[in-house]
């Protein structure tokens, strides 16, 4: 076992952090910075997408397809994952989880366009994701179907095993919940939802995600404002630790980088080809729609729920024992503040933000196995050996589980990222014809493929 994390780490030490520095850069000047540049057309994007109800209820808005990846987004990484990148990299883990925050929203806004553009139908819904769009795009059915297996074995078995095994800990230490019993009661409630389609999952995401997220941070929001005058030396801790002599000195620096990058990944998926599975559902008017409210997802995740989870364990968190790590110290930290009653509404927090996971995961395991074969007897057959499998991470040890969590993350974000970066100049294309569409006047930008020549059109079947 300590073989195995020593090659996960320094796969990621070696490569992976260099990798997406460079494409979140390379993203973020190829599109002139949209993620900044645009960020007033994301929120105009976002409110007018509120407005809109998916038509007669059989396809999905844009706002459904964005809580659904935000469900996937915000999970036990919010909570356990930036807990523990604070406590392997120190405060200095935090500065560096907000700038990949800020440059992989670029990320994010090629992936889920590039979702938009090369989506199919599936009945009366949309499906896409990294398979079709590298099937389409780069018309390889080999790496497709390669990409679609690791995304069902990652986004729905290994990523879905971590929040199960989260919440499975959480309701111990609140509860008194063995695993086991935790195991019982995620399989059943992922059964009662996930065999009822996307539509099911839809529904039910936009229920729980917005009043999950939006108790939590009022909890955490109303503890940062009695604790106000701690905030100038949080922020000055970060800074520090981020870049001060005696962490550069003594390799800290690296460390803070490394797991900044890695957990915040792990906690907003900008590139791993996950959020483009729920994009593609999204029925809009123009691919680059989707893309904005996509980009505004990794905001709302990192620099809003995980920054809440960070400035919590930091002003309640000073004093916890050294063996405290995950949620284990995000539970001490609120109930060091507020009382005994934290660790069961951070349980419950967990629970709700973990399940909301597993099921979106579980839609975009599907959206791969109907890439793969669409077949409804083996999507059946998916969804039970998922619950199984999620059940059964309620029960691995936790370091077994992260690094399974971390390596598989690696194949993922490596085949994607090359996609993605081949195919960014159509992107960039969309975005130029939007913007021109803009400035015509035009408030809502219509997109047709026969607008952008550079297309292989017979591949660009929605549009």
């Amino acid at each position: 076992m300590d073989l195995f994390l020593t090659i996960v780490d320094f796969l990621w030490n070696n490569i992976m952090v260099e990798v997406m520095v460079v494409i979140a850069l390379w993203f973020t000047i190829k599109t002139k910075a949209v993620q900044i540049t645009m960020f007033p057309e994301m929120i105009r994007t976002l409110k007018g997408s509120t407005q809109k109800q998916s038509k007669d209820g059989r396809s999905i808005s844009s706002v459904e397809a964005f809580l659904i990846s935000l469900a996937s987004r915000v999970g036990v990484g919010n909570l356990a994952g930036v807990a523990l990148a604070i406590t392997i990299g120190g405060p200095g883990a935090i500065f560096w989880m907000w700038v990949m925050a800020i440059l992989n929203s670029a990320t994010s806004f090629v992936e889920s366009t590039l979702a938009q553009l090369y989506k199919s139908r599936n009945g009366n819904f949309f499906i896409g994701g990294p398979a079709y769009y590298i099937y389409k795009g780069l018309k390889s059915k080999t790496w497709a179907v390669i990409v679609a297996i690791l995304s069902v074995l990652t986004f729905s078995f290994i990523i879905c095993s971590v929040q199960s095994n989260t919440i499975a800990i959480s309701a111990g230490q609140a509860f008194g919940i063995t695993p086991i019993w935790s195991a019982i009661i995620i399989g059943i409630l992922m059964s009662l939802t996930i065999f009822g389609g996307v539509g099911r999952v839809a529904k039910v995401t936009s229920t729980l995600v917005p009043l999950m997220a939006f108790a939590y941070i009022l909890v955490v929001v109303s503890i940062v404002l009695a604790n106000i005058g701690q905030i100038p030396a949080i922020f000055k801790l970060i800074i520090d630790s981020a870049f001060g002599v005696d962490q550069v000195v003594a390799g800290g620096v690296g460390t803070a980088i490394m797991m900044g990058v890695k957990r915040g990944l792990f906690s907003n998926e900008a590139g791993m080809g996950s959020a483009p599975n729920a994009a593609a559902t999204a029925d809009v008017s123009h691919p680059v729609n989707q893309g904005f409210v996509q980009a505004m997802g990794v905001f709302v995740d990192t620099l809003v729920i995980c920054s809440c989870t960070a400035f919590l364990i930091f002003i309640g968190g000073a004093d916890a024992p050294d063996n405290l790590e995950g949620i284990a110290l995000t539970q001490y930290a609120l109930s060091a503040k507020t009382g005994g009653w934290a660790y069961h509404f951070i349980a419950i927090i967990i629970f709700f933000f973990g399940f909301s996971t597993c099921i979106s995961n579980s839609y975009y395991g599907e959206a791969n196995i109907r890439f793969i074969k669409d077949s409804n007897l083996l999507v059946n057959i998916f969804r039970v050996l998922m619950i199984l499998i999620v059940m059964a991470g309620a029960i691995i040890p936790l370091d077994v589980v992260w690094a399974m969590a971390d390596l598989f993350m690696i194949f993922i974000v490596l085949i994607n990222l090359i996609s993605i970066t081949k195919l960014g100049k159509y992107t960039y294309l969309l975005l130029d014809n939007y913007k021109l569409q803009k400035k015509k006047g035009i408030q809502a930008p219509v997109f047709k493929k026969s607008q952008i020549k550079e297309l292989d059109t017979p591949n660009v079947e929605c549009w």
